[in-house]
């Protein structure tokens, strides 16, 4: 009886139906991140618009897809909490822990290959949500802003550019003991401080009742609101202080721009708004054409993100590096953005495939193997 009252603490899913909205998100979450990550890693000169259309993209895709992954880590635990389950909390808790040491490892492995890997930094926001589990809402929202605001201090105390390269996007010194946790906790791709409170926003709101259909519609058009007024007001801003100099708008973008790095508050506060109107939008939308046949294939997608995540680097960057590793970095901005979604299709024909005959991903399986 207690190996099989475990067993279902471990498969939540076979018990209760999965949002569909919520790996409607994970799937364009991903494609978000396979467009952005080849535009840098293959070129980005080309046609104007195509190039500004990726940049409204970069830091966002990956700030939603750590959003979902908060959402998910309190779907997982909201019923041993909700129920006061010590036993079943702490089975959950453990599988947390190995799931982060899991991802940890994971990224850190293939990182001189992609330097700008995201999961390694997973591990450490979610062993930080671990110690978060039990805590009141208020508390963990006051948590994430505090963080936000945290990191613009630090900048006061310790230079940001410690390490880069930022021609070549290489970081020096990263394998030493300083830099390592100067990368993973202050200056690298997706430090730990601020972007642990994706994460936290994402757990707040996985507490929350995604089945309330008023719920998901007021956070829908409230965080679709601000995510519009940041942007106006960031690029007028931007506009109105420099007064037409291209140097000082420069300057004047990594402050008060959308840009990921460094991640200020206003970009902070734009990814966290538009990871909101992302997942609350999927959630809708699912919940609207469940049995259509696009939002089937994506959300058969977004079930194995894990695989597709990590098949981008290796696969889909590797194989145009085979073929011309001399051109890495001076392809346009179209060849970038069509092999992207070519590869993305590829990826969604694929997860059509195996969730016929499997329940989870390839990586999704290994990772449930060793941390179940």
């Amino acid at each position: 009886m207690k190996k099989e009252s475990k067993l279902n603490v471990l498969k939540p899913s076979s018990v209760k139906k999965r949002i569909i909205g919520i790996d409607l998100a994970r799937a364009l979450a991903v494609i978000g991140m396979i467009v952005v990550n080849f535009k840098i890693v293959f070129g980005e000169n080309g046609i104007n618009w195509v190039k500004s259309f990726v940049d409204i993209l970069e830091g966002k895709a990956a700030a939603t897809f750590v959003v979902l992954a908060g959402v998910g880590l309190a779907l997982m635990t909201k019923s041993a909490i909700k129920n006061n389950d010590k036993s079943k909390l702490k089975i959950v808790r453990n599988r947390i822990l190995k799931r982060a040491l899991f991802l940890f490892i994971i990224g850190i492995s293939y990182i001189t290959i992609w330097p700008a890997d995201i999961l390694h930094f997973y591990g450490i926001y979610m062993l930080i949500i671990i110690l978060l589990l039990k805590s009141k809402e208020r508390t963990i929202i006051i948590l994430a802003i505090s963080l936000i605001i945290v990191f613009p201090i630090l900048l006061s105390f310790w230079n940001y550019e410690t390490g880069w390269n930022f021609d070549t996007l290489e970081y020096q010194g990263f394998w030493t003991i300083n830099g390592f946790i100067r990368n993973l906790f202050f200056n690298g791709f997706h430090p730990v401080i601020p972007w642990t409170s994706f994460m936290l926003f994402g757990y707040w709101l996985g507490k929350q009742d995604l089945n309330n259909d008023k719920f998901i519609k007021k956070t829908f058009w409230i965080c679709t609101i601000i995510f519009i007024f940041i942007q106006i007001l960031s690029y007028l801003s931007i506009s109105i202080l420099s007064e037409g100099n291209q140097e000082f708008a420069k300057e004047l973008t990594e402050i008060l721009g959308t840009n990921p790095m460094p991640p200020l508050p206003i970009y902070m506060f734009n990814g966290i708004s538009i990871a909101f109107a992302i997942i609350t939008a999927c959630i809708i939308i699912a919940k609207h054409f469940e049995n259509n046949i696009v939002i089937n294939a994506l959300n058969k997608t977004g079930q194995l993100a894990l695989t597709f995540y990590v098949a981008h680097v290796i696969i889909g960057m590797g194989i145009i590096e085979a073929i011309n590793p001399s051109k890495m970095g001076e392809y346009s901005v179209e060849f970038s953005v069509i092999y992207a979604l070519g590869f993305s299709l590829i990826c969604i024909l694929f997860a059509i495939g195996w969730r016929k005959y499997n329940e989870s991903g390839p990586l999704e399986w290994i990772m449930r193997k060793l941390t179940d």
